[in-house]
């Protein structure tokens, strides 16, 4: 079998790398608390951008994922850190960088009898404590459905509930691992039935082999189960042990994508080659609320 060509990377994804002092003062920090940041495990292209605004994302529960996603690069394996000191810490760094909106977001801990929800709901209520005018987002794996992990995290109050489904349903198992389609509508759902008024929020990415309807499928699909915010970016291969990019969609074919979730609803849609499910995510909390 021959083996597949990469596709050549369009001029509008070249990214300017710029590491100024605001960048090497917040990894100096990162590496000082022994935080890790989904910016760097998942090798965000968006880094250089939101560290160097003093804007991050903090992965908690360690950086090894019990899961092995093809889209992902972020290590999997047997997890063997649980630190229970970790929600005092990112709340710290968090009054540290004077963080207006902070996202949480994790591995996938499927080792844990409540998937590190207590955790989730811990780094909340501590940063809630040190920064009561920071607005929390939190990005929470499936919980392997259990609605009692799910309850745990809303108790805890966080400003915008997100939960990718990372791609469309007829691609969901190729891509993914461990998670459904279904059960991910679900979680959003359930969300909205334990906490009507917390908004929630979800990504896909393109370019790993979709059709243009069943990326509006997908639209759809979230805005039956009254979810708010969507965001919508572009797959990057991390290494060559992953996905192969099907297709780079141009700044215009996002832009379209962008009116069809806002003409369906959505409170706030972020379509475009760069964007991941927490780019610009301060500025969505004002549209989920309405301001």
């Amino acid at each position: 079998m021959a083996k597949k060509e990469m596709l050549r990377k369009p001029s509008w994804l070249n990214i300017k790398l710029e590491t100024g002092e605001h960048f090497r003062e917040l990894k100096s920090m990162m590496r000082g608390k022994t935080l890790h940041t989904v910016c760097e495990e998942a090798k965000c292209p968006n880094i250089y951008e939101c560290w160097s605004n003093r804007t991050a994302t903090f992965m908690i529960l360690g950086n090894i994922c019990t899961r092995a996603c093809r889209f992902c690069a972020v290590t999997s394996g047997l997890p063997t850190e649980l630190d229970l000191q970790e929600p005092e810490r990112v709340a710290e760094a968090t009054e540290q960088m004077g963080l207006r909106h902070v996202v949480v977001t994790s591995v996938a801990r499927d080792d844990l009898a409540d998937g590190g929800s207590s955790i989730f709901a811990a780094t909340i209520t501590a940063i809630r404590k040190r920064m009561p005018l920071c607005s929390v987002e939190v990005l929470i794996p499936d919980f392997l459905g259990n609605r009692t992990s799910l309850e745990t995290v809303l108790q805890a109050r966080p400003d915008i509930l997100n939960h990718n489904i990372e791609t469309v349903e007829r691609l969901s198992d190729r891509v993914r691992s461990k998670a459904k389609y279904d059960r991910s509508l679900e979680l959003l759902r359930r969300s909205k039935e334990i906490a009507p008024d917390i908004p929630t929020k979800s990504s896909i990415m393109v370019g790993v082999g979709e059709q243009w309807d069943e990326i509006l499928q997908a639209m759809d699909d979230l805005r039956a189960v009254d979810c708010n915010i969507m965001t919508i970016g572009q797959y990057l291969q991390p290494s060559k042990h992953h996905l192969y990019v099907e297709k780079f969609y141009t700044p215009e074919e996002f832009a379209m994508l962008k009116e069809e979730g806002m003409k369906r609803g959505f409170s706030h849609v972020e379509s475009g080659p760069l964007v991941r499910s927490s780019y610009h995510a301060h500025e969505q909390v004002k549209s989920a609320k309405g301001e």
